[in-house]
């Protein structure tokens, strides 16, 4: 690593051999382009982790939807969230909330009663514009995990934003 290098001089009085010092930087190097090279490949090794959201490929394809088969959620401000089941004409709207006893257990129940009829549960999503990001993420989680194979995001109308208090 550090090596003292004697010189001796021959000529004039005689003193103490001078000595130089010489540091050897190899090894700092070596470790420095090793560390280098674990962390250009721990950060090629991690992918970001993204929500994937598909869109339709056309707005002018209106999709049907069964009225008995759709459940539409509503996140309001202060982490609530309401709900109705059918169409918004005379909807009932009730209240629940985003743990997994809450959310989750309405998601599976309307899916389970939709099956039983052959057709596929179909989840309407209308945030409010209290509603945050967050609560969002949370709605499209728990229909991930519960397997719903179609869900929509649209706006709350009118009607939607009275009874969420919303405005």
């Amino acid at each position: 690593m550090a090596e003292n290098i004697a010189t001796e001089r021959t000529r004039g009085p005689k003193r103490s051999a001078k000595k130089s010092t010489r540091v050897d930087l190899t090894p700092m190097v070596d470790l420095g382009f090793l560390l280098i090279t674990f962390f250009v490949f721990t950060t090629a090794m991690t992918k970001p982790k993204v929500l994937e959201m598909q869109s339709p490929k056309s707005d002018s394809v209106n999709d049907p939807v069964c009225e008995s088969c759709a459940i539409t959620l509503l996140p309001s401000g202060n982490d609530r969230l309401f709900y109705y089941e059918g169409s918004s004409i005379n909807a009932v709207y009730k209240t629940t909330n985003y743990s997994p006893s809450g959310l989750r257990t309405l998601l599976m129940k309307k899916k389970n009663a939709v099956a039983a009829i052959g057709r596929d549960a179909i989840l309407i999503i209308k945030p409010g514009s209290k509603s945050t990001f967050k609560n969002l993420i949370n709605i499209i989680d728990e229909s991930n995990i519960t397997r719903y194979k179609k869900y929509y995001l649209d706006s709350p109308d009118e009607e939607d934003s009275k009874m969420t208090d919303d405005r």
